[in-house]
């Protein structure tokens, strides 16, 4: 019996040795490249925390700056900011603050510079579409009508179809072009939420261009047009 139970572990040890000998290598490779990834994955959410919580810290003082009105200082910041930590959600925010502060002090070409890198640099759609939105005001304050149509080109962010028509509304009458501006304001009105006072500031636009919409969401033809 016990010579029979030899025999079994033998072939046993002889398997585990042939198995070994043809396919250890593999297996030890696999082990090494499964552990170095687990200690790479480790370490990458080690840093991606270590730079949110500077970041944090950093945009708590680019806020401080920007509610004092200190636009000198939260230029600087947001250029540290931007340079150390600008993978980071703090970063974009930023902008956004520092392009505000600066167009506030009248710092506009300042404020564009801050927004074009939220645009070209965020990793969210939604920032990039409020870069786009923001800095088209500040080109049509400017009278920059074409470049301000450019960047609503790129603002496409779901949820933000009603401000961008709006604000394309706003060029397109600026440029001399008021029937596309009001079919632009008509395209805001009715994608924006009816509870929203906002939409009382596009239908007054409407009015103004003898176009009132109509309470069905079709576009009244106005009081001339009327029989």
């Amino acid at each position: 019996m016990a010579s029979h139970l030899d025999l079994e572990e033998q072939e046993q040890l002889d398997s585990v040795k042939r198995f070994w000998s043809q396919y250890g290598n593999l297996v030890v490779g696999v082990l090494i490249v499964a552990l170095a990834s687990f200690s790479a994955w480790n370490g990458w959410n080690w840093w991606q925390r270590d730079q949110s919580v500077k970041a944090a810290a950093m945009f708590d003082e680019l806020s401080r700056a920007g509610q004092a009105g200190d636009a000198e200082r939260t230029g600087r910041i947001f250029t540290d900011l931007k340079d150390r930590y600008g993978s980071t959600a703090f970063a974009e925010q930023g902008g956004l603050l520092n392009a505000r502060v600066q167009a506030d002090a009248g710092q506009v070409d300042t404020a564009k510079a801050a927004l074009e890198w939220v645009g070209a640099n965020a990793t969210e759609m939604e920032y990039q579409t409020v870069a786009h939105l923001r800095l088209a005001g500040l080109l049509l304050d400017a009278k920059q009508y074409d470049e301000a149509l450019k960047q609503l080109q790129a603002a496409t962010a779901p949820g933000f179809e009603a401000l961008v028509d709006d604000r394309r509304g706003d060029v397109l009458f600026a440029q001399g072009k008021p029937d596309e501006a009001k079919a632009a304001y008509q395209k805001s009105w009715q994608a924006m939420d009816p509870k929203l006072d906002y939409r009382r500031l596009v239908e007054a636009k409407l009015v103004s261009l003898g176009s009132p919409p109509a309470a069905d969401g079709s576009q009244s033809t106005g009081a001339g047009d009327s029989k």
